[in-house]
C-alpha cells in the first residue's frame, strides 16, 4: 500500500492535487483542471491513481466531480502523505529563497 502512495505522490500534478486538497475542503475536477494546467483526460488519469492508492474520494454533484481526501486513510498513509506534503513544502520554500 504504501508503495503505491510513494508512486502516485511522486508525479508532480498528483502532488500538485494532494497539496490542494490538503486544506481540508472539497475540489471541483475543473477547479483542479485549471489552478495545474491540466486538461481533462489527463486530470482524470491522475485522479485515478490517486483513487486507486486510497488518497481521495469523490463525490458527483449533478454534472461535477468533486474531490477530497480519503477520510479513511490508514494512519501509517496519513503520516507518509503528511511528510510528503511537510518535505515539498521545506523544497519550494528553499527555492523561492534562492
Amino acid at each position: 500500500m504504501i508503495l503505491s502512495v510513494l508512486s502516485a505522490l511522486a508525479e508532480p500534478t498528483r502532488l500538485g492535487v494532494i497539496t490542494l486538497l490538503a486544506d481540508g475542503s472539497e475540489h471541483c475536477v475543473c477547479e483542479l483542471m485549471k489552478t495545474l494546467g491540466a486538461t481533462q483526460s489527463r486530470m482524470s488519469r491522475h485522479m485515478q491513481v490517486l483513487r486507486h492508492a486510497g488518497l481521495v474520494v469523490d463525490r458527483r454533484d449533478a454534472q461535477w466531480v468533486r474531490y477530497r481526501l480519503n477520510p479513511q486513510m490508514p494512519p501509517e498513509t496519513h503520516a507518509v502523505l503528511k511528510a510528503v506534503l511537510a518535505a515539498d513544502a521545506a523544497a519550494r520554500d528553499e527555492r523561492n529563497v534562492a
